[in-house]
């Protein structure tokens, strides 16, 4: 679990620029006036975190690095998610893989700008945490250590983008991180998961069914475990966290996601759940997104 936290802690302790609040609010000016007026959309959000950084620079002169520049279309979208950064350290028994991906295409080019630093900021704290545990380890005597950071694109429609940021670490077992970053390609605004709902009572809606489902899975599945309920070998899971990882699949469903060992054993790995509409529904601001 502490390898699931200082994961999480990355993630936190990325800075916050000031200027964020700005694109954040320019961004969604913007969207408000593209938005017809018969689209009930009121509350948008940005929940997210970037600072600039010089890490193209320090990895471009960095021997130990090996880096490429390598381009993945999103087919049939004018918006793009490209590979901005492979970064790749194999020495004895530590190595590295860190894959920074980009958006382009956004006409909102301070987004696209904020969302592509983010990522780099990232994996630039990635970076050098490996760094710094690899030292900790060498001091040791010596070990085994492993990092791997990808990203997949989990839904591209003409309205909705999904990038999901996976980080594993290993160092004798492995852990999991997950976050996704979901962009209304119309209004070139970033979706939060709060954004989506009138009020904080989502927490309940979707937590209360998500424990239900994990009950029902394990009741069908003697394979399947989740740490719920008065009997689970770990704290029983009892809500979601209010920005909890989400996406929304091209059929306008919303999910929720929960990293490794976060509310199941190692094994289980990444876990997601398909929230059935009707559960939010009464929730719901409107039903742009979610149908």
């Amino acid at each position: 679990m502490s390898k699931l936290n200082d994961s999480k802690k990355q993630y936190d302790d990325i800075e916050i620029p000031e200027e964020l609040s700005q694109v954040v609010q320019t961004s969604i000016r913007k969207a408000q006036k593209k938005q017809p007026k018969n689209k009930p959309i009121k509350q948008w959000g940005i929940g997210i975190a970037a600072a600039a950084t010089l890490f193209i620079t320090s990895v471009n002169i960095s021997p130990a690095l090996a880096q490429s520049l390598s381009t993945v279309p999103v087919l049939g979208s004018i918006v793009q998610v490209v590979t901005l950064q492979e970064i790749q350290v194999a020495k004895d028994t530590y190595n590295a893989e860190l894959k920074t991906p980009g958006v382009t295409g956004l006409e909102n080019k301070e987004l696209e700008k904020t969302l592509n630093e983010k990522y780099i900021a990232e994996n630039e704290a990635l970076y050098k945490d490996f760094q710094k545990d690899m030292k900790v380890i060498e001091a040791e005597g010596g070990g085994h250590l492993g990092m791997e950071s990808t990203y997949e694109v989990v839904t591209d429609t003409d309205d909705i983008l999904s990038i999901s940021r996976y980080v594993v670490n290993t160092v004798g077992s492995s852990s999991t991180t997950m976050r996704t970053d979901t962009i209304d390609k119309k209004n070139e605004i970033l979706i939060t998961l709060p954004s989506l709902f009138k009020d904080d009572q989502y927490i309940e809606a979707i937590s209360t069914y998500i424990k239900e489902e994990m009950i029902k899975q394990m009741a069908a599945d003697e394979d399947i475990t989740y740490w719920v309920g008065s009997e689970a070998d770990f704290e029983s899971f009892e809500e979601i966290r209010p920005d909890q990882t989400f996406s929304i699949t091209k059929d306008h469903k919303l999910t929720i996601s929960f990293d490794k060992y976060e509310v199941a054993p190692g094994y289980m790995g990444v876990v997601t759940f398909e929230i059935p509409t009707e559960v939010i529904e009464s929730n719901l601001i409107s039903n742009y997104y979610i149908k």
